[in-house]
């Protein structure tokens, strides 16, 4: 993007979406929010995704386990059941996209990825992360977590906290964070301030008759393989802009 040190920071999602990996291509370093409080009611992107499932997009979700009492931070999260879940996961993605053309050269990445037997999610929504930047070409030696990083503070201060601790000098924020964040805040402490843009550009999908958008990123290489994910980054990148 230029000269400066590009940081963008999320928290972990579960398989997401384009947009995601496009924030994780835009970044010199990528930080996985790991240790901020789980938000236990409700739906949440980090133990859930859509897919294009009988032509429409449906959630899959991996239960977590909700019995604690109090708060917890998303790498103290761990899963409801042990091993079910995933087999039922794997059962789905192959009922919806085993004819796609790209679907073998996908699961031979989803299966490992869906079948890691680790109990915590954040650490289960970084290694998928992880391979899946992988799959798609991209470097993952960007990646850090916030957990390992010492900070004091909250909110918008912690994110120049981090900003700052691995050596960046602009962050990247994600399109949905624009009206909250104290964006003047940056400046005073010296670093850019850019939004994301992103675009997804409509693609042909496997049973679809017309484009569902915000699926998976699984969607996207079933039906245009990893190296088609690529392109559709590319094309669907926008100009980034100043809050």
């Amino acid at each position: 993007m230029s000269t400066h040190k590009w940081v963008a920071i999320h928290q972990p999602n579960f398989f997401p979406w384009l947009g995601y990996f496009d924030k994780i291509a835009r970044s010199d370093l990528f930080v996985f929010l790991d240790d901020v409080q789980y938000q236990k009611t409700g739906g949440t992107w980090s133990n859930r995704v859509k897919l294009l499932i009988n032509s429409e997009g449906r959630w899959v979700t991996a239960p977590i386990d909700r019995s604690y009492h109090g708060t917890r931070t998303i790498n103290e999260i761990t899963f409801s059941e042990k091993e079910e879940w995933r087999w039922k996961i794997l059962k789905t993605i192959q009922a919806a996209y085993r004819r796609a053309p790209h679907f073998s050269e996908v699961w031979e990445v989803i299966e490992p990825l869906v079948c890691n037997p680790v109990e915590t999610l954040a650490e289960f929504n970084v290694h998928a992360i992880t391979g899946l930047t992988a799959a798609i070409g991209l470097d993952t030696s960007r990646f850090v977590r916030s957990s390992c990083i010492p900070t004091g503070s909250v909110a918008t201060q912690r994110l120049i906290e981090l900003t700052r601790s691995v050596g960046g000098d602009s962050y990247l924020c994600g399109g949905g964070s624009s009206g909250y964040q104290e964006d003047l805040a940056f400046a005073d402490a010296g670093l850019n301030l850019l939004y994301q843009g992103f675009s997804p550009v409509p693609y042909q999908q496997q049973g679809a008759k017309d484009f569902v958008p915000g699926l998976s990123i699984i969607d996207a290489a079933m039906n245009v393989g990893w190296s088609g994910v690529m392109g559709l980054l590319a094309a669907g990148k926008a100009d980034l802009c100043t809050p």
